[in-house]
């Protein structure tokens, strides 16, 4: 199930967008690919991160792989209890395994970031 309130990258990350603060995570598509996530690496808070850029590494025991920013702005915080269990993005990944916030800078870049639908359409091409 894909949550329909949230956009999404190709590289499948989600975004949720309330006010001007961005949260962001990877898709349980994404968490499924992986296999038993093991190790989260985020940002500091303030660092400013740019669209598609990488903020961040998720490690499983299958693979290592980049996380991308879906949009711009300033780290407002990441999700600290992904440090002790890492495992929350597996069985939660658009709840409490999200993965930071972010003070969105450019409201319109969500237009360049695929809905729900047209996700599901890329995750169903393979």
């Amino acid at each position: 199930m894909i949550p329909s309130d949230l956009r999404y990258t190709k590289e499948h990350e989600w975004v949720r967008v309330e006010g001007d603060v961005a949260t962001v995570g990877i898709t349980q598509h994404a968490a499924d690919q992986l296999g038993d996530i093991v190790f989260v690496e985020l940002p500091e808070p303030g660092r400013v991160l740019a669209q598609f850029a990488t903020f961040g590494v998720v490690e499983s025991v299958k693979a290592v792989s980049d996380l991308f920013a879906p949009v711009a702005g300033e780290v407002l915080e990441g999700n600290a209890s992904l440090l002790a269990t890492p495992e929350v993005v597996n069985s939660d990944p658009y709840g409490t395994g999200w993965m930071l916030r972010i003070r969105l800078s450019d409201r319109s870049q969500l237009e360049q970031l695929l809905d729900a639908a047209a996700y599901e359409a890329l995750t169903a091409e393979g």
